[in-house]
């Protein structure tokens, strides 16, 4: 059976992206296979797909953004950079949940050493007018990886999120706080006061610019795997 994630953050344009697309070419260099979904992207232009997240998943796998790439990886996109039920109402439409719901059970049952689902915006952001990425993380049912931005605030939300998962009953397999460069307080200080308070919740760092190794425990489990 597959190592799988659901990437989730504490907001929009934090590092999710990133941190997905570092942990694909991560198991990637250790020869592990790995299928990776964004299945749901708003702010997406067709025709301007390179820079996209979903490119940037397609780029880490290998893959040319074809149009049959681009749809496998992310079947639900939407031209607004707004919440998901915001930007499907824009375009006369509404997501169907239990369809995205469906997809992502079925993708984290995909036969590699690694799967990794990753959510859009933050843990409480409208699906549709009803449903919340909460409620996908439940249904899907993998352990999360939150990511966490190094800002002034970071910490209460942060904590907010861990609080909202427990009360599901999620599982969170880490939280990673991803670099920007542009905050105030010291990173490692940042690191250590969110470690202090989500105990025993590991806390990775991931630096700006990084290539990702700071992530290897969460794929080196799969390693005995694949040579069953």
């Amino acid at each position: 059976m597959a190592i799988s994630y659901f990437i989730t953050s504490t907001g929009t344009g934090i590092g999710k992206t990133y941190t997905t697309a570092a942990l694909i070419r991560l198991a990637r260099s250790k020869s592990l296979k790995v299928a990776a979904y964004k299945p749901v992207i708003s702010g997406f232009d067709k025709l301007e797909i390179v820079g996209s997240d979903t490119w940037h998943i397609l780029a880490a796998l290998g893959e040319a953004p074809t149009e049959a790439a681009v749809a496998r990886v992310s079947p639900w996109r939407y031209a607004a950079p707004l919440a998901p039920n915001m930007a499907a109402r824009a375009e006369g439409k509404q997501l169907d949940c239990e369809a995205l719901f469906s997809f992502s059970r079925k993708a984290l049952q995909e036969k590699a050493d690694l799967v990794l689902i990753e959510g859009v915006g933050g843990v409480m952001v409208p699906l549709d007018d009803e449903k919340m990425v909460l409620d996908w993380i439940v249904a899907a049912g993998a352990p999360v990886i939150l990511v966490a931005g190094d800002y002034l605030g970071t910490i209460s939300h942060t904590l907010t999120a861990v609080e909202v998962l427990r009360a599901k009953g999620v599982e969170i397999a880490a939280i990673v706080v991803s670099e920007s460069g542009a905050a105030s307080v010291p990173f490692d200080d940042t690191l250590a006061e969110i470690g202090r308070w989500v105990a025993p919740i590991r806390v990775l760092a991931m630096r700006r610019h990084a290539d990702g190794a700071a992530l290897a425990t969460l794929i080196d489990q799969a390693l005995p795997l694949r040579s069953q």
